[in-house]
């Protein structure tokens, strides 16, 4: 063997193992471009890494499309970033740490002359980028109300959002998306030129921090533990530690969800489709084969919506298949579900009924959690 191969070889092991480099990217919003700048970059290396005992490295970046893209493809040990960039991570092999602030809300604002949210059907908006939190709240308040960015006549996407007040102002946009506590101030400095169309959920403050699930327990109790006690010396808030990742979830899933309501149709929730049940009212599972035979409430009718159309109010309905309502009576009393109020087949499967010309539609959106959680008597297990 080269003499000088033994003598790098006998170096390598006695300088002992060598530490795996951590990597960390922090993710700002661009509307938050000074608390980002606040944070120092080779500080969180510095202390971060004397906490672990390894070398890390940190980047920093405030294209959220990038780094939801580095959440998919997990790029990065660590994400403190916003907390839809988060949520994505943790749908993707990462775990929550916490995040810095009270949880917030967000408003729907439009122009005072808009009745409803309904109303801004072929109207602009404002937004910054497509994948900031003011963006994905946005989606998840016009589904509620049965619209689709699609349904809308135009989607200005910019940088910052408090532009999008000037813009109402203006009269260059009919709706924009703002903090709720945003809104309240410059509403009260502004009178009469718009108003509250729809409030978002809870949704984490501030950063949030997740880091990969694969990591040793070890590694990521000390992340946690350095998060907690010494973000601080680095500029940034300290991280309470947070165990309910559903808020997260809640983002995540956001212009997913089916709306809250689908006219000619009635919404019943569980009293109601028992009530309607003991009247002689169909129930119709819209659920696969499998999931029908693994539980199912007594009575219903399986009549499977096969769906390849896109999970938005403005789907194409050719692209799916239901050929089983043929053979449902349109004169009876129809109750339609599925798997609660992120499942569309039930909403979908109503829509078709309707347009069939059935007389009297009720879409049961909460469906089988619901009934599951309100009376587990009622569900039949598949032997």
């Amino acid at each position: 063997m080269n003499k000088h191969l033994v003598t790098a070889l006998l170096a390598a092991a006695l300088a002992g193992p060598v530490s795996a480099q951590f990597s960390a990217l922090m993710v700002f919003e661009p509307t938050e471009r000074k608390d980002g700048l606040m944070v120092s970059r080779t500080g969180l290396e510095a202390g971060l890494a004397k906490a672990l005992g390894q070398e890390v490295t940190a980047a920093a970046s405030d294209n959220l499309t990038d780094a939801m893209r580095a959440t998919r493809s997990k790029d990065y040990d660590l994400f403190i970033a916003p907390p839809q960039v988060v949520a994505s991570a943790l749908a993707h092999g990462y775990e929550l740490v916490g995040n810095t602030d009270p949880d917030e809300q967000y408003v729907l604002v439009g122009r005072a002359s808009l009745a409803s949210a309904e109303a801004m059907r072929q109207g602009r908006i404002y937004l910054p980028q497509q994948d900031s939190i003011y963006t994905y709240l946005a989606r998840g308040m016009l589904t509620a109300n049965g619209l689709s960015f699609k349904d809308l006549g135009h989607v200005q996407y910019a940088r910052y959002p408090q532009a999008g007040l000037t813009a109402l102002s203006l009269n260059l946009a009919e709706a924009t998306v703002i903090r709720r506590s945003e809104w309240e101030a410059w509403s009260k400095g502004n009178p009469g030129v718009a108003k509250q169309l729809a409030v978002s959920g809870a949704v984490p403050g501030g950063l949030s921090v997740a880091v990969k699930k694969d990591l040793s327990a070890e590694l990521r109790a000390r992340v946690a533990k350095w998060f907690g006690s010494s973000a601080s010396s680095i500029g940034m808030k300290p991280v309470a530690q947070r165990s309910d990742a559903s808020a997260y979830r809640r983002v995540a899933e956001l212009g997913t969800f089916t709306p809250v309501s689908l006219p000619g149709a009635t919404v019943v929730d569980v009293a109601e489709v028992q009530r309607l049940l003991a009247q002689g009212a169909v129930l119709v599972d819209t659920r696969t084969e499998k999931e029908f035979k693994q539980s199912r409430i007594n009575g219903a009718r399986h009549v499977p919506y096969h769906e390849k159309s896109l999970k938005d109010v403005a789907y194409d309905p050719k692209l799916d298949d239901f050929a089983g309502l043929a053979a449902l009576d349109k004169k009876l009393p129809t109750i339609f579900h599925c798997n609660g109020a992120e499942c569309w087949k039930s909403y979908k499967a109503s829509r078709a009924a309707l347009a069939a010309g059935f007389s009297k539609v009720y879409w049961f959106r909460g469906g089988m959690p619901a009934w599951a959680a309100a009376t587990t008597t009622r569900v039949a297990l598949a032997d």
